[in-house]
């Protein structure tokens, strides 16, 4: 019951991590296409909170119910799928934690233009580019690491 627990929960909070990461991207991507002070300023809010309250936990509850399980099947931390799956998982957070910052400087850019009835500047459109091009390769990261949960090669 234990290990059904652990996998729900690991499976759970995947599906947190990997559909917030693409709901709020996508949501964000095309909000700044807009071009809309207000909307980009709602917008920056919006994902900050949804980083806090849903992503930052599943990224906790990841590698502690993976691990865990791992330890109950008896499976040995060298298997090659294991290790890619820790490299990819790590490749995932080395790309976050700058757009974690870079979302906050955003947000602040954004907050600020609203307050004073100006258009963006373009500090905030480098960070947007920046945080597009980090997005990419931690997205690719989380679909090859479902795969391999899924096919558990070698």
């Amino acid at each position: 019951m234990l290990y059904l627990s652990l996998k729900y929960l690991h499976i759970l909070s995947a599906t947190v991590l990997v559909g917030v990461g693409f709901g709020t991207a996508f949501y964000k991507w095309m909000v700044d296409r807009s071009g809309e002070v207000r909307a980009i300023a709602y917008m920056g809010r919006l994902v900050v909170l949804a980083d806090w309250l849903f992503t930052t936990p599943a990224i906790i509850l990841q590698p502690l119910t993976g691990l865990w399980m791992l330890q109950i099947a008896g499976y040995p931390l060298g298997s090659a799928w294991i290790v890619w799956t820790l490299l990819l998982y790590a490749l995932a957070g080395a790309c976050w934690l700058p757009v974690v910052w870079l979302q906050y400087r955003m947000r602040a850019l954004a907050l600020a233009a609203l307050a004073a009835e100006q258009a963006l500047p373009a500090a905030y459109w480098r960070y947007a580019r920046i945080w597009f091009y980090l997005g990419v390769p931690a997205f690719v990261a989380m679909l090859a690491i479902y795969a391999l949960m899924v096919f558990k090669p070698l």
